[in-house]
């Protein structure tokens, strides 16, 4: 049962969505877990009673907020922005499937089988023509190696196309308009054990990213992180369009808090700031529109900002009041449904993390503009 909690001073309505003791989550905030109507959305709910697949897939319905179990999986299930949610299941003594949903219609099938024993790091990525899905693989911890793996869904086939030692959280997305490239997060200086335990996620020379073409392989390096700016802080989205990367950088020096943090990057371009300065961005998130962002402020009772790209001006919508712990549910996470009527997000102010949906007014985004 949902519980609304009341409407704010802008006119930003508040629902705590969820209210059970599963332990639940928003997903993430790169892109909208929406369907493309804008009708609903998905979340994840840990629940053993499912397993091998005790992930439980949940689409919600904005407004009503009736809620109907999608599917069970792992972890790392993905979206498209064209509303088609993906994630992968167990078949005990079979395979691993990998499971495509049109969250419009409803309507899923399996889309390519793995062996059962599949190992990924990190959400998986499908190109928008859904021709290839990748992630990261780990190839080795002694020698530290690790890979991107690309599935040719329309061959069916597998390949590696991309190793390096440092990209333990690849981070892997599909540039969302054409699909040619990939982007990859860069931990520079992870140290792990031999059997895997990790020590460090990323080391002095901080972290960064870079390209990688489809299907060719061949890499592009972006003039983000060390030495051109701060550490990326491992949060990122595509601008949609654009053929440009929306990220956070850490907050301190000429990228301190009021200065601005929040950078756009491309190919062969240095890094230009967006938005407002005085906040802390952390996560980052864009619309399939490709004008808009969204992102958390952390530091204290974590804002919920939506921005335009072009014109850098920013609102807020509400706060979290979440306790930014190391749990990722606990993380605000927050993004625009496609048509920026709703903002999703996670908070644990009640004690325990549930899912919450901020209505946000058409005059709070035509002031963006």
């Amino acid at each position: 049962m949902s519980i609304e909690l009341g409407e704010l001073s802008n006119g930003v309505a508040l629902t705590q969505v969820t209210t059970d003791e599963l332990e639940k989550s928003n997903i993430y905030c790169e892109l909208p877990y929406c369907s493309a109507d804008s009708r609903v959305f998905v979340y994840e709910q840990k629940n053993s009673d499912t397993a091998p697949n005790t992930t439980e897939y949940v689409a919600c319905e904005f407004g009503t907020w009736e809620t109907e179990v999608i599917g069970c999986g792992l972890g790392g299930p993905g979206m498209t922005h064209s509303g088609i949610f993906f994630y992968r299941r167990i078949v005990p003594n079979k395979c691993q499937e990998l499971v495509r949903v049109d969250l419009r219609t409803g309507t899923q099938r399996v889309i390519h089988e793995f062996p059962e024993d599949l190992q990924t790091r990190g959400l998986g990525t499908l190109s928008p023509d859904e021709r290839y899905y990748a992630y990261g693989v780990t190839i080795s911890y002694h020698p530290k190696m690790f890979g991107i793996e690309l599935v040719d869904l329309e061959k069916g086939t597998r390949e590696i196309i991309n190793t390096d030692p440092d990209i333990c959280n690849p981070h892997t997305q599909f540039e969302p308009t054409e699909g040619k490239q990939i982007m990859v997060q860069h931990n520079r200086g992870c140290e792990f054990k031999p059997d895997g335990t990790r020590l460090k996620l990323v080391g002095d020379e901080g972290a960064t990213e870079y390209l990688v073409d489809i299907p060719d392989g061949k890499v592009t390096r972006l003039q983000v992180g060390l030495p051109h700016t701060p550490s990326i802080t491992g949060h990122e989205a595509w601008i949609a369009g654009a053929n440009e990367i929306l990220l956070s950088v850490r907050a301190e020096g000429e990228y301190a808090p009021d200065k601005g943090n929040l950078v756009k990057v491309s190919a062969n371009k240095p890094p230009e700031r967006v938005g407002t300065p005085g906040y802390r961005f952390n996560h980052v998130g864009t619309s399939p529109c490709g004008q808009y962002f969204f992102c958390d402020d952390w530091q204290g009772a974590s804002k919920l900002i939506v921005g335009n790209i072009q014109t850098g001006k920013t609102a807020v919508v509400c706060e979290a009041h979440t306790s930014m712990s190391t749990e990722q549910n606990t993380h605000g996470h927050p993004y625009l449904s496609p048509d920026l009527k709703w903002l999703v997000f996670n908070s644990d102010r009640s004690g325990h993390p549930q899912i919450h949906v901020a209505s946000v007014p058409s005059e709070l985004i035509a002031q963006l503009n």
